[in-house]
């Protein structure tokens, strides 16, 4: 990958929808040559596919969280897919060490957002959690409306 591959990334990664017309502009490639790149990119696996954003997922949530959680037993895949049923939880990543599953979510109040907490804990499974609160997000490649 060169930085041709980069930018276009970059710029799809903004707006998925842009033509092959305007990327070749804000490259300065031609459009031959961003069809060809963007061809390979998704041969290779590189780029897996297009999305749409609904407004609610663009939404910035106004108390936001992760949690590790340790899982008891063999049951992770029953976990994962009782989670995977909360609205709250936007990402659910499985990882290695202390935790077994690293979960964002986010609430509309704090309120709000220790009751997530509450019935997270209460999955059965769950045998060890830890939250941090989100306080700011620097930097994040998520696309954003606007």
């Amino acid at each position: 990958m060169d930085g041709l591959d980069e930018k276009l990334i970059t710029l799809l990664r903004h707006n998925g929808r842009r033509s092959i017309s305007d990327l070749a502009i804000e490259t300065g490639a031609s459009r031959a040559t961003v069809r060809t790149r963007l061809e390979k990119l998704e041969k290779d696996g590189t780029v897996l596919g297009y999305t749409v954003i609904l407004r609610g997922d663009a939404l910035d949530v106004p108390v936001r969280g992760i949690m590790m959680i340790e899982i008891e037993g063999h049951v992770s895949d029953k976990v994962v897919r009782l989670l995977a049923g909360l609205p709250e939880i936007s990402a659910i990543h499985s990882t290695n060490g202390r935790w077994d599953l690293i979960v964002e979510l986010g609430a509309a109040t704090l309120s709000a957002f220790d009751g997530v907490l509450s019935r997270i804990r209460r999955v059965p499974g769950i045998a060890n959690s830890e939250t941090s609160l989100i306080l700011s997000t620097p930097r994040s490649t998520k696309a954003r409306l606007g």
